[in-house]
Order: C-alpha cells, then sequence, then structure tokens
C-alpha cells in the first residue's frame, strides 16, 4: 500500500535479499525494469538531498501543535492543488515529494489518508475533491470496468527519466484515467481498494452524496468477486497485480482493513454480504494473533501457512483501531516497546542533522536488524518511521486507558511535530517549492521495511496525515470516526 519509498527487491544490495514471505500492502505491485530503473535513480536524488541538507536544521521553532496543525494542512492543500493543469477537471495528490523520484505519482492509499485527514480537521472540499478523482479513477479505467483501482495514477505532468514526456494530470485526452504505467504501479491490491472504500464513505457521511457510497459498494463488490479466498487460512487473498493476474498471499493488514470497510458498509450501506464478509475477514485476523507474543504475523504466502517473520507494525495499530478488541490492546504495547527506534545524529547510518534525535517506531521486525543498502545508502537501524509513529500515537489516543495512554500518545507527536520542523526542507512538488516546515517526511533516515522496499527522509502525504489524524483524536476505521470534536 508506500511507500515509498517503493522500491523493488532487487534494489537491495545483492548481498542482502529481501526477507522471505512478506506481504506488503506497499511493495508487492513494484513491477518492470522501467519501475526497477527509475526507481533507482529517485534513491539517488534522494541521497543526493539529503547529503546537501544534513547537518542545516530549519531556522526558527514551529508556532505550537495548532500551529503544526495548521501547516500540515496547508501542505495537504499545495499537494492537492499542485498541477494547475488539472484545475476544473478530475484530481488526484501527488504522494511524495518529487525529491524521492516518483514524479506525480499518486497512491490511492496516500489519497484515503488525505481524504480521512482533511475530513476531520473540517476541510470538506478538499476531501470533496481527491473522492471525486478516486471516483472518477474508477469510472474511467483504460481496461476495466468491475470497480476496481489501480496502486497509483499520475497526478501532472512530468518528464520522464529518457527524457520522454507526460503531459497530462489525472484525465487524458481520450477521457480515460492516466494510471501509473511508468513505475508499473498497475496492479490492484485489497489494502488498496478497501482504505479508498473507507474513505468514501466517510465523505458519503459527511456531504450526503450517494456518488460516494455507490463508488464504495463497487469497490466491496470487487473484493468479493475476486479476493475471497477458500484455502486453510481464509479471508481475503492480496489481490491482482498488473497483468490481471491473482496474487495468492494474504495479508493481515489488509484483512484489517476488510473488517473496518465492510463493517462502514453495512453500517451505510446496508446488507447481509458486508456482514459475512467482515466474519470472513475477521477469522483470518483471529488467525494471525500471537497470544503468548502479543502480536499478529504478517499473513500468509500462500493461504495454507503463517509467515511468523518479520513482524510489521501496521496489523498492531490498525488492529486496534479497526478491532477495538481488549486482547488486541497488547498488540499496541508491543509495538510500542519491541519496534521502537531512537535515530542519534552521527550514529551509524543516520541521515539526522548534527546534535539531533528522535525517537518514535520503525516498520518493522527486521529494520531494527537490517543491514541492506538502497543504490549505495545504507539504511539505518535505528531509523524511524514517522507514518508508523503516528498511527502508535492514533492507536494509543483511541485506545485511552487513563492518563498514560494519553501522555505516550502525546511524547509521539510532540517527536513528528520537531522531525516537521527538522526534515525536509528544500523540497519541492512538480519543481516549486513546498510551505517551510509543513510535511511530514516518511522517515528520519533510510528505513528498511524488510519486505524489499525502503522510506525515505522525502515529505509523504500519508505520514502528514497519520499526524493530523491522531493530533484530532480520529479513527478512521471507526464507524463516524472522523466526526470533529467539539471544543
Amino acid at each position: 500500500m508506500p511507500r515509498r519509498v517503493l522500491t523493488p527487491a532487487a534494489e537491495i544490495a545483492p548481498d542482502q535479499p529481501a526477507q522471505p514471505g512478506g506481504v506488503s500492502r506497499r511493495g508487492v505491485l513494484v513491477a518492470g525494469a522501467a519501475g526497477a530503473l527509475t526507481l533507482a535513480t529517485g534513491a539517488e536524488a534522494w541521497a543526493a538531498a539529503s547529503a546537501g541538507s544534513r547537518g542545516r536544521p530549519w531556522p526558527g521553532r514551529a508556532g505550537g501543535s495548532a500551529g503544526s496543525v495548521r501547516r500540515a494542512h496547508e501542505f495537504l492543500g499545495v499537494m492537492t492543488d499542485a498541477y494547475p493543469e488539472a484545475d476544473g477537471g478530475p484530481r488526484l495528490a501527488q504522494s511524495y515529494a518529487d525529491q524521492l523520484g516518483l514524479f506525480s505519482t499518486a497512491f490511492v492509499y496516500d489519497v484515503a489518508l488525505m481524504i480521512c485527514a482533511s475530513l476531520a480537521g473540517g476541510h470538506e472540499d478538499r476531501a470533496a475533491t481527491l473522492a471525486d478523482g478516486l471516483v472518477f479513477a474508477q469510472e474511467h479505467d483504460p481496461a476495466h470496468d468491475d470497480g476496481r483501482l489501480r496502486q497509483g495514477y499520475n497526478a501532472g505532468p512530468y518528464t520522464f527519466y529518457d527524457g520522454s514526456g507526460q503531459a497530462y494530470g489525472l484525465e487524458l485526452p481520450d477521457g480515460t484515467a492516466n494510471i501509473g504505467w511508468q513505475f508499473g504501479f498497475l496492479g490492484t491490491a485489497v489494502g488498496d481498494m478497501a482504505w479508498p472504500g473507507i474513505a468514501l464513505l466517510h465523505t458519503y457521511e459527511a456531504t450526503g452524496d450517494r456518488r460516494y457510497r455507490d463508488a464504495a459498494v463497487r469497490i466491496g463488490e470487487w473484493i468479493l468477486d475476486n479476493t475471497w479466498s477458500e484455502r486453510t487460512l481464509g479471508g481475503f487473498s492480496f489481490g491482482v497485480d498488473g497483468g490481471d493476474a491473482p496474487i495468492s498471499n494474504g495479508s493481515t493488514e489488509h484483512n484489517v482493513d476488510c473488517v473496518a470497510f465492510f463493517r462502514q458498509l453495512d453500517a451505510l450501506a446496508g446488507g447481509r454480504r458486508w456482514r459475512r464478509a467482515e466474519r470472513h475477514a475477521r477469522e483470518f485476523v483471529d488467525r494471525m494473533w500471537d497470544r503468548r507474543g502479543g502480536y499478529f504475523y504478517t499473513g500468509t504466502n500462500d493461504g495454507e501457512e503463517i509467515n511468523t517473520d518479520p513482524l510489521p507494525l501496521d496489523p498492531a495499530t490498525w488492529g486496534w483501531l479497526a478491532l477495538r478488541a481488549n486482547r488486541y490492546g497488547r498488540a499496541v504495547d508491543w509495538a510500542a516497546l519491541d519496534l521502537a527506534a531512537r535515530d542519534v545524529a552521527s550514529a551509524g547510518s543516520s541521515q539526522l542533522p548534527e546534535g539531533t534525535a528522535i525517537s518514535g517506531v520503525t516498520f518493522s521486525s527486521a529494520s531494527l536488524m537490517t543491514t541492506a543498502s538502497y543504490e549505495g545508502v545504507p539504511a539505518h537501524p535505528d531509523a524511524v518511521w514517522l507514518e508508523g509513529t503516528a498511527q502508535l500515537a492514533c492507536a494509543l489516543a483511541d485506545r485511552g486507558r487513563g492518563r498514560r495512554d494519553a501522555a505516550r500518545a502525546e511524547r509521539l507527536l510532540a517527536e513528528v511535530r520537531r522531525t516537521q520542523d527538522l526534515l525536509g526542507g528544500g523540497q519541492t512538488v512538480g519543481g516549486d517549492a513546498l510551505p517551510e516546515r509543513s510535511g511530514v517526511v516518511a522517515a528520519t533516515s533510510l528505513v528498511d521495511t524488510g519486505f524489499g522496499f525502503g522510506y525515505f527522509q522525502v515529505q509523504h502525504t500519508g505520514a502528514t496525515s497519520w499526524y493530523l489524524l491522531a493530533a484530532a483524536g480520529a479513527n478512521p476505521l471507526q464507524v463516524g470516526g472522523l466526526r470533529r470534536r467539539r471544543p
């Protein structure tokens, strides 16, 4: 599902293969020689930008948490409006600053998070604009008319690494959606369907516009028709690749998404099929639970056997946010302890400015032990993954077990705000400078996920959106979970 950020397993140093058995929303669907080549170039561009800014933290400080939230929303607005060519037509938002090297790529997972964060922050117009873009992409796929969304789309024009031009926004001259073929982001994953479905249902709840509900229903029908697994472990399989071939993997993270999505469909669209689908996904998630360790396994490669390593963070945080089951609350504490990371400048392969340190959590158990490198840039075992850190803050705030959970959530959010102040300076979108201290970078230093891709010190709409959701006390995986709290 991201990042992202997204680097195929082939981009890891040859003597450091990706961990086997990994099932990821973000990495599996990247395909093709063009994608590998250009992502390598993007890693080089990021490395050069990072090296040029090291040791030069932004001057001044943020104007407290309210100022930080305002600037984060400003970042989402700038990313949404980055390409004037798209004004008046359907739009999606570029996921990462230009420095990642993916140009105007808009991942639908990130767009969904932007919609949720915008609704939670009272920016309904922005949310509706992006929701309209998802509906357009669904209704105008160049090859399919079955309710699917692709992993990524082009949000605006750019010149590709080989010198060829990509001159359009989301809508092509023939009226079809501008799918992300340059990087191979053509597949459809269950998580990449469930999250937009969730975002569309929240938009329907906020606006009453039935187009959003109807689009979400089509997404649910695609998941039921294409990924319902009858294998031993059940649940929903990963999805399809860019050639429409089924991917047999099953992801705990995806099935958690499905529990939340189908529950919301049942509440807002109605129908016995959604309750049955929710149970089917929940049974898979329950099978992934390790009671002794207090964590979720990542999923399965074949629907028959459980992958026990590495252990990712997403199922732990989202498992609470979606299920709110007391026994699964232990996974939140497991993530806070076992995936804790502290990135200290000048230590090992840290890319932090001199004299700084940031605490939070990392992507998976494998991230803490990595010796991988991406295009010659070594991953840092102590790097902090900011999207996950904000997710953990969101889960702790939602769990709300007394003052301790609230205090832990606020400490994590304070760390995210520090990164907003310190990191990502001088980055751009569509060649134009981003507002100072606005977006949250994906990672404090290069994070190796253990699933064949990495996260970089580049401003990211997904990380910024999770920060805003946590700061608002919102829970996008619950019905009505984005309603703004009254002061």
